[in-house]
């Protein structure tokens, strides 16, 4: 399988909601859960479009969008990231059913941690899905606390932290 890394393109935000979508419900949550993700799954050509562009409040701000392509340039799964410099906010990273357990996860990690190392950060925070968190610790996250769901009241997510490298990788704490 020839694999690729590039930047998403607004035209691709229905197709990567909907690969956002899949990848949460390949993991057994129900119709009624997936609907309350729905809104924050969802990515506009807006939010893609203004990847790396400054943010309004005075600083600047990078927002990253990276999607990894299959052979023939299907979107196989994609991540983003955002925030001001050193800090900054691991916001989604979703691979596609058909390649989750390929080794394609890691590697957009990876993608993920080495171009926001390159844009200023030196740490990444996520609040990851209970399901996908010991995937992160793997690759060298760390917990950090729990934060609320944005979409699931009550729910408790792991809030995890990446430190990060000159060359992108995590660094143990």
């Amino acid at each position: 399988m020839s694999i690729r890394v590039r930047p998403a393109a607004p035209r691709e935000a229905a197709a990567l909601s909907a690969l956002a979508l899949r990848s949460k419900a390949h993991w057994g949550y129900d119709a009624e859960f997936l609907e309350a993700c729905r809104a924050e799954l969802t990515y506009t050509a807006e939010q893609i479009a203004g990847a790396g562009a400054p943010q309004q409040g005075g600083g600047f701000g990078v927002v990253e969008f990276g999607v990894v392509d299959a052979a023939g340039g299907t979107p196989a799964g994609f991540f983003r990231f955002s925030g001001t410099p050193p800090v900054g906010e691991l916001d989604a990273l979703f691979v596609d059913p058909a390649h989750i357990g390929t080794g394609l996860g890691g590697l957009l990690l990876r993608a993920a941690l080495e171009q926001a190392a390159t844009a200023g950060f030196t740490t990444l925070e996520l609040d990851a899905d209970p399901g996908a968190a010991p995937f992160y610790r793997h690759h060298g996250a760390r917990q950090v606390g729990d934060s609320p769901s944005g979409s699931i009241p009550g729910r408790v997510l792991p809030r995890l932290r990446f430190r990060l490298s000159g060359a992108g990788s995590a660094i143990p704490d």
